[in-house]
């Protein structure tokens, strides 16, 4: 997706985001900045964060919004004016998700509906709400309440025109080096010389770097028709290659600890289902899934079926493209994050 495509689509829009000092909201921010962004407003409860990114970015055409996604007065008063939203915030973790689930629900359910239909109240062009693909098949409840995002979303697409607010979903799996994720903690387990900790060297996951689920967002932005979902094909890696190519990288030897799983996780992420896959469109490095536009006529939901779901696949970690040492290892280096750590220096 050229940078010209996406000046073309923000060229002097007001743009929301909500969570916007996380690592996707960062990655954004420069992103919309170079494209030529009249102005970019951050949304999140975290002072802090919203004061180191003030001062780190020093920009005069960055806003800065202290609110909760729970509370519809802060959002309104957030969305007065905007032309486009991103949706990133949410709770993350699998198992603070498992143990307070209706703080789960209160921010990625009903805080998700509310910044849907503030952005319809003040006319704005497009929502694009950042999903994950523990909502296909979801075992835990963060995997749940992200699945009723999308659910929300699409809900209020199929009550708008075609020329009112248009809400669309992405979702990817993994994204290598984001605030939270595992290999920041390997990293700082091999640059301690402790021994790394794992749940299970046979999990996969999908591996996605942070540029390219903000290149997905642009994606959904700029070719999303109302309630669609977009994913980005993505190879995978099993946990144990990971960390055995991280202590490769870093030239150690440290002995690894098999924890078992946790709360909530399962072996395998999916980020497609057969169902979804037997009616996409496939865009080449990416899948547009159009929502399911029945109403609810339910001789439709008896009558009629779908062949091609009995032949279909599901798009699962476990049998996309595994990547061995070799090309995790060109992956990882690739992360401007890892390089960093390395001091700049290639292995």
């Amino acid at each position: 997706m050229g940078t010209a495509e996406l000046t073309t689509a923000i060229v002097q829009k007001v743009v929301l985001i909500t969570g916007g000092t996380g690592s996707f909201g960062r990655t954004m921010v420069e992103e919309l900045l170079q494209a030529g962004c009249r102005e970019i407003r951050i949304f999140s409860r975290d002072e802090l964060k919203q004061e180191q990114m003030r001062q780190e970015l020093n920009c005069d055409r960055l806003r800065f919004y202290l609110g909760d996604v729970r509370k519809r007065s802060s959002l309104d008063e957030a969305m007065h004016g905007v032309n486009l939203v991103f949706h990133a915030a949410a709770l993350k973790q699998v198992p603070s998700c498992e143990f307070f689930p209706m703080e789960a629900v209160e921010t990625n359910v009903a805080g998700s509906s509310n910044v849907i239909e503030a952005a319809i109240r003040h006319g704005a062009q497009s929502v694009v709400c950042l999903g994950t693909d523990k909502a296909v098949y979801p075992v835990n409840a963060m995997g749940m309440t992200k699945a009723l995002m999308e659910k929300v979303a699409q809900a209020a697409a199929r009550r708008l025109g075609q020329n009112e607010t248009r809400v669309s979903c992405v979702r990817y799996g993994n994204v290598m080096y984001s605030r939270g994720s595992v290999i920041p903690l390997f990293v700082r387990q091999i640059k301690a010389r402790q021994p790394i900790t794992v749940t299970e060297p046979q999990m996969t996951r999908f591996m996605l770097p942070l540029a390219g689920s903000v290149e997905l967002v642009k994606v959904a932005l700029l070719k999303a028709q109302p309630g669609d979902i977009f994913i980005k094909k993505a190879a995978a890696a099993a946990m144990g290659t990971l960390v055995e190519t991280l202590q490769l990288i870093f030239g150690t030897k440290l002995p690894v600890v098999t924890m078992g799983m946790r709360h909530g996780e399962k072996m395998h992420e999916t980020l497609a289902s057969a169902e979804e896959l037997s009616r996409a469109e496939d865009l080449g490095d990416y899948y547009r899934i159009p929502m399911d536009g029945r109403d609810l006529n339910y001789s439709k939901y008896l009558s009629e079926g779908d062949p091609l779901i009995a032949r279909q696949r599901d798009y699962c970690s476990a049998d996309t493209k595994l990547l061995n040492a070799d090309e995790l290892r060109r992956l990882l280096l690739s992360l401007p994050e890892i390089q960093a750590e390395l001091g700049g220096a290639t292995v």
